[in-house]
């Protein structure tokens, strides 16, 4: 007597179980050799898009192959309707979710590479490639998913409806991490700064390496990281010296109150020579400003034609040996705080 399982005897069962291993050691066998060979033909090409595809390759779920093959020794069998419906769900499902899987993959590394070459070039598409990253990824999910439900009957404008009421209550939940989420979607389309401009919020200075999705990291002056949340960030006043065109310096020196009045007629002259004399510099203005406590004060303004600080150091101080040097040769001392006591007979 032939013993039945679900409307299959022993030897449907076995040709059905000899289908799944058969289809489980070729789909194995396959992804080996053509894993192989395009890693083979990668090693000899410098394009990315092989070994992207080697990457979405290796993303191949194991428990995929498992499916497919057990779907494969199902369609062997003579199953109830009901049972038919459900491995057609369960196979759309299965392919489904792996397409998600490889173009998840796919996505991610291109974008990921995508923002390693840029980086060093156009920080602001690093910046807007992270954010997409994120929001791309995330609708390739939900989509699968809603497809997913569609294919299994649930009615998904239903669905969504309810996920709109929901969304209320879970946005005034979580509205810090989504005012966080929406200012890193400012920073990306404003581009405030980028990944590698040199900023400064309130006194903190240092360059920023990450914009994320809630908070930004700055590697500050010290070596330390400082991490704001993008809200605060975007709140606070910021500062961005890598889009300075040139630098506006203004400083001052103050001489003795002794400075004779034909010496000290001369000194604006003095100091326009020097700091025009220095090269990559626009001079502005040099003036007898004030009457000062223990000095008769000068300003003096000039622009350095680039924003490299270290250049502009450089200028300043041979601009200060140079001030130094002319007053040594006319005799002109630096003031210094001095108080004079007078003393009144009576």
């Amino acid at each position: 007597m032939d013993l039945l399982f679900l409307g299959n005897g022993v030897v449907a069962w076995s040709q059905a179980l000899a289908a799944a291993v058969v289809v489980w050691i070729g789909l194995v066998g396959l992804k080996g050799v053509v894993a192989r060979r395009l890693a083979r033909f990668a090693a000899t090409t410098e394009t990315y898009l092989d070994d992207l595809a080697l990457e979405m390759l290796a993303a191949t779920s194991r428990l995929f192959v498992l499916l497919l093959a057990l779907l494969a020794g199902a369609y062997c069998l003579e199953l109830p309707p009901k049972a038919t419906t459900l491995v057609g769900h369960v196979a759309i499902a299965s392919c489904l979710l792996q397409a998600a899987r490889w173009a998840d993959v796919g996505l991610h590394n291109w974008l990921h590479r995508y923002r390693i070459d840029r980086n060093e070039t156009d920080g602001a598409s690093t910046t807007s490639a992270a954010a997409l990253d994120f929001i791309a990824r995330s609708a390739l999910w939900l989509i699968v998913i809603l497809m997913i439900l569609d294919n299994i009957g649930v009615n998904i404008t239903t669905l969504i409806a309810s996920l709109g009421v929901g969304g209320i209550a879970v946005a005034l939940a979580l509205q810090n991490i989504l005012g966080d989420l929406f200012s890193s979607l400012s920073i990306v389309l404003d581009k405030p700064f980028v990944v590698g401009d040199f900023i400064t919020v309130d006194d903190i200075a240092g360059t920023v390496e990450y914009v994320g999705l809630k908070t930004t990291r700055i590697r500050g002056l010290g070596g330390e990281q400082v991490v704001f949340s993008n809200s605060d960030l975007l709140k606070s006043r910021i500062r961005n010296y890598k889009r300075m065109q040139t630098r506006r310096i203004v400083f001052g020196i103050g001489v003795t109150y002794e400075t004779v009045r034909e010496k000290l007629t001369r000194i604006p002259e003095m100091l326009k020579d020097i700091v025009a004399g220095q090269s990559g510099v626009a001079f502005d203005r040099a003036h007898f400003k004030a009457f000062g406590d223990s000095a008769l004060q000068f300003e003096i303004v000039y622009i350095v034609q680039t924003p490299d600080y270290a250049l502009y150091m450089d200028i300043q101080q041979r601009i200060n040996f140079g001030i130094f040097e002319r007053f040594e040769q006319e005799g002109i001392a630096f003031a210094y705080p001095t108080t004079t006591v007078h003393f009144v007979r009576t």
